[in-house]
């Protein structure tokens, strides 16, 4: 889609160019005679030769013979063909739009230009358009990559920001910003296309967070080998979740409510305890009061070395890299976050 806007806005660019060149040329041709045949000043040449062009009916500049009245009438035709050249190009640009698609474009640019710490989501097909709309609903900023026209146009009817092109080729995620990129999603169709965009995006930014689907376990192994820090099976996945929510339905409904959606009573989020700007380091859980300061749930940790401490007590002690996960109201949630200091 954009390669074709692109050709045929250079086509009309040349034809308008060309066009502006010709113009100039007769103006020229029509200056040249008025002054070495005709013998007058350069100034009412040029005059005589842009009133002809306009074709404003202010009559002879000096008198004429019937040569110089052959040229003039000859210069007048040959200034209507070019203007009516030009503007037909330029209507032809306004009626489909390219000076306005022109405009978009550069907004995009700008706005790609101005991204930074945002979300990178290769692939907008079912799995991929859910992900933006969990996106949208945390108002993340994110763009969207796909090569597929008819994707890109419905992500854009979403009001995504939407890069078409290859998510594989290095080109297309510097494009998208990957080195300014905190986490980079990979929901491309294929196996092999999301293993390719791990790669890249790894290669491009070492610290980015990448997450990547797999349709098999051997996919799974295969992305997390290529350094996908999260690999997820839709049919893994969604098959367990459809066994909990049979055997379980109450719990599936009350997790499902706080991990998705906008309108949501309770959220679970996760902080990571900085030891340059958080305050408790070293302290106990009952030392630190945050259950009584701000109301939000400590539900689980996750140490530096990937220890899992599920129902931590009061006397677990905050270390350097331990990731909180909480469990709170937004208003909960917001004074956890100023709490430990970020």
């Amino acid at each position: 889609m954009y390669s074709t806007f692109k050709q045929k806005s250079r086509r009309l660019k040349t034809q308008i160019i060309a066009g502006a060149l010709s113009l100039a040329g007769v103006f020229a041709l029509g200056t040249f005679w008025y002054a070495v045949i005709e013998g007058w000043s350069w100034s009412d040449a040029a005059y005589m030769t842009v009133i002809t062009l306009a074709t404003v009916g202010y009559g002879e500049i000096h008198p004429m013979g019937d040569r110089g009245r052959l040229f003039t009438i000859a210069l007048i035709f040959m200034g209507v063909i070019g203007i009516g050249y030009i503007v037909n190009r330029l209507t032809e640009a306004l009626i489909e739009g390219y000076f306005q698609e022109g405009i978009k474009r550069r907004q995009f640019h700008r706005l790609l230009d101005s991204l930074n710490s945002h979300y990178i989501l290769c692939g907008f097909g079912r799995t991929g358009r859910q992900i933006a709309l969990e996106f949208e609903a945390e108002g993340i900023s994110f763009v969207v990559i796909d090569s597929d026209p008819d994707s890109v146009k419905e992500a854009q009817e979403l009001n995504c920001v939407v890069l078409q092109g290859d998510a594989t080729l290095d080109e297309t995620l510097l494009t998208a910003k990957i080195e300014q990129a905190v986490c980079l999603v990979a929901a491309l169709p294929s196996d092999a296309e999301n293993l390719y965009t791990v790669l890249s995006a790894k290669t491009l930014n070492p610290h980015i967070r990448a997450i990547a689907r797999a349709s098999s376990e051997e996919a799974i192994q295969k992305l997390q080998r290529g350094g996908a820090d999260a690999v997820v099976s839709p049919y893994i996945t969604g098959g367990r979740r459809m066994a909990t929510a049979a055997l379980r339905p109450e719990v599936m409904h009350f997790v499902d409510g706080m991990i998705t959606g906008k309108n949501r009573s309770f959220y679970l989020e996760e902080f990571l305890i900085d030891p340059q700007i958080c305050p408790f380091l070293g302290q106990s859980l009952q030392e630190t009061n945050l259950r009584s300061q701000t109301g939000a749930l400590v539900l689980a940790i996750r140490r530096y070395d990937g220890t899992l401490l599920g129902g931590p007590t009061g006397d677990t002690l905050l270390q350097a890299g331990d990731l909180l996960i909480c469990m709170g109201t937004a208003s909960q949630l917001r004074r956890l976050h100023h709490i430990l200091g970020y």
